[in-house]
């Protein structure tokens, strides 16, 4: 878990605050409360390898110049025995730092200790974390939504736990409620127009229009005939819906298995209704004080909870007043409890029961009104939903071939579903690309994702990492194997693409810990792209082949290091590292 950026930018805030104390020992500055200034990496090497903005931070502190304090800490810096070579000042008083071969082997060094662990760490530890996502209704087929958060869940899970929490990844099924009685009515429906004609049996006019319902019907007359004809409607409407969640979650299940996504754990809904645990939750926040009954039915103050919570975060009562809070059913007049009593009791089970710190569930953009009112249900529960429920909201996915809108599959002429998706791209190309940024709305190009070229941003990538292991198998055949680093003069990588090349080794740890802290995997891509990159300008520029033996000898460990951080990043996503293209 060795991070050498962080190392270096540990390094740097240290010298400086002690030769901020050495300056002030002597006079040289006065003595006064300073604290040491966050170390950042620039823009542009140009101004050095780290930079930290110490001396603009305490010159009010210590009534002076910022280039003047930035003097004196130079004058009292001694680099001796650090990763840096040098230190000079920039700018109205910026400290920049160059970094020295210590430094470089100790990436190196690292990439080779850890191998397959290296990138992760330990920012996470002792924190048990549920990642919610998927969570499609089991109505009918997967689609765009479901791929995309598919994707953004299980990677965002991958880097979680390569950063030490405790993570569960978790589909939550509605397989109870009014959807399913949806479902149940729109199977009757069909399966009653077989037996008696389409003419003769209206179909709901909310009904479940697709050709999965009537493909449903069908099979289950195939497979029973008229058995549900005359019994009660109730139970012909309770077997049909069994049957079709009895076809369609199996089909979800593999669908996702042959996405590379599995699951910890699969939780019914039905089971907090079976179990009372809806009426219970339901029951605790009346006991709170929080529900009222109006016509019937009974409602949750959501208003006010979530007036309250605004009020608390420091927004303005004039600017709340201007919302339009409404307040929530939980139980309908007819006694049925609404889908969001059963959510609140869900979340409810994901704390107090099961004991998670934090819950993240990755929602469409569709979804961003209900975001608030559960965080206020659970925090009028005690809960604290505010602060430990996260929500990640994605947004649209807009597919294109050749720069048209595509909506229907070729295949089977329908809307594109999940399955229709992965017969006509790779799977890893899939999940690359809808590894993307959640909160920008994406355009997927089939065509781009099937591209055998340095456009397709996932064949760049693996084809780095197929080009390493086939340079790697030619050296072997000539009998030069890589060495280990103690056997490597590490001081001859000292060329601009071969310290490029080390630095994003480097950065690739500072990602994970980044795509952990916002929720946004996408830095992965971003990561090993910008790596693969500095490999192929590395492999262009600096000769392997032939090359003086020590030199030859320090290249070829640098490649494999590159391998080595290549394949752990594309693992995180879900996607193979070729070794042959």
């Amino acid at each position: 878990m060795i991070n050498m950026i962080q190392k270096a930018k540990d390094q740097a805030a240290a010298l400086a605050m002690a030769a901020y104390e050495a300056a002030a020992a002597d006079g040289t500055l006065p003595r006064a409360e300073v604290k040491t200034a966050p170390v950042e990496i620039p823009k542009d090497t140009a101004n050095g390898d780290f930079t930290t903005t110490f001396a603009l931070a305490a010159a009010k502190a210590l009534g002076k110049p910022p280039r003047a304090i930035a003097q004196a800490l130079l004058d009292h810096m001694d680099l001796a025995g650090t990763y840096f070579t040098s230190a000079e000042i920039a700018g109205p008083g910026f400290l920049n730092f160059r970094l020295g071969q210590d430094w470089y082997a100790g990436v190196c060094a690292a990439v080779e200790s850890e191998g397959a662990d290296y990138g992760t760490n330990d920012s996470l530890k002792g924190q048990k974390i549920m990642v919610e996502f998927v969570s499609a209704n089991p109505t009918g087929p997967m689609h765009m939504g479901n791929a995309r958060g598919g994707v953004l869940g299980d990677t965002l899970a991958a880097v979680l736990s390569a950063s030490g929490a405790e993570v569960s990844r978790e589909f939550y099924v509605n397989d109870a409620g009014h959807q399913i009685d949806k479902f149940a009515h729109s199977i009757e429906a069909r399966y009653l127009q077989i037996l008696r004609g389409e003419d003769a049996v209206p179909f709901p006019e909310d009904g479940y229009q697709g050709d999965d319902i009537k493909e449903l019907a069908q099979a289950y007359y195939d497979q029973n005939g008229d058995k549900l004809a005359e019994v009660p409607e109730a139970e012909r409407q309770e077997t049909l819906a069994q049957y079709g969640l009895s076809v369609n979650l199996p089909k979800m299940k593999s669908d996702l298995r042959r996405y590379k996504i599995e699951y910890d754990n699969w939780f019914y809904e039905s089971s907090l209704h079976d179990s009372g645990y809806v009426a219970q939750t339901v029951e605790l926040l009346t006991d709170r004080g929080y529900t009222y009954e109006k016509e019937g039915a009974l409602w949750l103050r959501t208003a006010d909870i979530i007036r309250e919570n605004l009020l608390k975060a420091g927004k303005k009562e004039k600017d709340v007043e201007k919302l339009d809070l409404k307040d929530d059913v939980l139980r309908r007049a007819n006694g049925f409890y609404t889908y969001f009593a059963a959510d609140i009791a869900y979340h409810r089970n994901k704390f107090a029961v099961r004991g998670f710190d934090r819950v993240i569930n990755i929602w469409g953009a569709d979804h961003h009104g209900h975001v608030a009112r559960l965080k206020g249900a659970l925090d009028a529960l005690g809960l604290n939903g505010t602060e430990k429920l996260d929500i990640v909201l994605m947004q649209l996915v807009k597919l294109l071939r050749d720069g048209d809108v595509v909506r229907m599959s070729k295949r089977t002429g329908k809307a594109i579903s999940l399955s229709d998706l992965l017969d006509e791209i790779p799977v890893d190309a899939a999940r690359w690309f809808f590894n993307a940024k959640p909160d920008t709305q994406m355009e997927f190009d089939l065509g781009l994702a099937v591209r055998e070229d340095s456009e397709n941003p996932i064949y760049y990538v693996e084809y780095a990492h197929a080009r390493i292991c086939s340079l790697l198998r030619a050296q072997e055949a000539e009998g030069v194997s890589v060495p280990a680093q103690r056997d490597v003069d590490m001081s001859l990588l000292s060329g601009e693409t071969e310290k490029a090349l080390i630095k994003q080794l480097a950065q690739f740890c500072e990602e994970i810990k980044l795509s952990a802290r916002s929720y946004d995997p996408s830095h992965i891509n971003r990561c090993l792209q910008e790596l693969a990159g500095c490999f192929h300008r590395f492999y262009t520029a600096c000769r392997i082949k032939g090359e003086e033996p020590g030199v030859q000898a320090a290249r070829l460990k640098l490649a494999d290091d590159a391998r080595i951080v290549l394949r752990n990043g594309l693992k995180l996503i879900g996607v193979e590292a070729p070794e042959k293209m």
